[in-house]
């Protein structure tokens, strides 16, 4: 008997089935993707330089590659999507690719950006490594992925409902990553200059069902490997509804939930960087630059042994 291998958390090919199911069907539950697509984009503006050749790593909709391109930051873009019936409508030139396996060779990209994909890859490692070897010296990677805190409000209630009616819980909302994880992966696949920072966004909804039914129509329902199977039961459904009026509501009936963005960036390294001195090295002092007055701490009082 083959033992499963705990490496693999996410079903890909169950991700990949409802990324299609959400962009072709076209209910408009993008509005969340085009958001973050937008905020990447500001971001990507704020660079004081050009690239040549970029791109965008799990497209999906295409909303991150549209963003890219009206910055006019990159003179030719590439999108890729695990899923060859989205990358045959992206627009922008694109291959079907899975974001574990990278297609590009050894410094051969200036920018790799990647909006709400990496969420989902089984080895974020593996594939941070990747992407800083497909970069040239002094490429950019950028990207936005949920969070630890992402639907916190939803965990919480669906945990205590099920609880409550099954006297147990089971994994119903797949697991993320934190800041802190995030900045220090970015560091482990030798990025120069790593950032990482976050972004919560609040939407309101007319009560818990309706954000259940969203991200079934985002295609972000629960794809952990070993999930529990079936549907939740009604009864927990209807407790967690009650639990989630409850303790988020808000004006006019509605519910909040929260969305926590992270946004990573990296660069290839590069010998024309800068590079933080060693200590001992400044040749400017802190309060110089702050405008006060620097001043010694003082002796510190040692107790005297009687």
């Amino acid at each position: 008997m083959s033992t499963p291998d705990t490496r693999t958390v996410f079903d890909r090919a169950l991700v990949r089935r409802r990324r299609e199911r959400a962009v072709l069907g076209g209910d408009g539950s993008g509005f969340l993707f085009a958001e973050v697509a937008n905020r990447m984009a500001d971001r990507l503006s704020d660079v004081t330089r050009g690239f040549g050749l970029g791109v965008d790593l799990g497209s999906r909709g295409g909303h991150m590659a549209q963003a890219v391109l009206q910055t006019g930051r990159v003179e030719r873009l590439y999108a890729t999507d695990a899923s060859p019936a989205l990358a045959g409508r992206l627009p922008v030139p694109s291959v079907a690719a899975d974001e574990e396996t990278l297609p590009f060779a050894d410094a051969s990209l200036d920018l790799v950006v990647s909006s709400l994909a990496l969420h989902w890859v089984n080895d974020l490692p593996g594939t941070l490594v990747q992407v800083r070897r497909a970069l040239k010296p002094d490429g950019l990677f950028l990207a936005a992925l949920f969070g630890g805190e992402t639907l916190w409000q939803l965990r919480e209630v669906l945990m205590e409902a099920e609880l409550t009616v099954m006297g147990g819980v089971s994994a119903r909302v797949s697991p993320m990553a934190d800041l802190r994880d995030a900045a220090g992966l970015l560091q482990r696949a030798g990025f120069a200059l790593p950032v990482a920072d976050r972004d919560p966004i609040t939407v309101a909804y007319t009560d818990a069902w309706a954000l259940m039914r969203d991200l079934s129509r985002m295609g972000e329902g629960n794809a952990v490997r070993l999930r529990a199977p079936g549907p939740l039961r009604r009864a927990i459904l209807a407790e967690a509804g009650r639990l989630y009026a409850e303790r988020h509501g808000f004006e006019g009936g509605r519910v909040r939930a929260t969305f926590e963005i992270l946004y990573i960036s990296g660069w290839a390294p590069a010998a024309t960087q800068q590079k933080p001195l060693r200590p001992g090295q400044a040749t400017k002092r802190l309060a110089d630059a702050l405008g006060t007055e620097e001043r010694p701490a003082g002796d510190v009082a040692i107790p005297r042994s009687e």
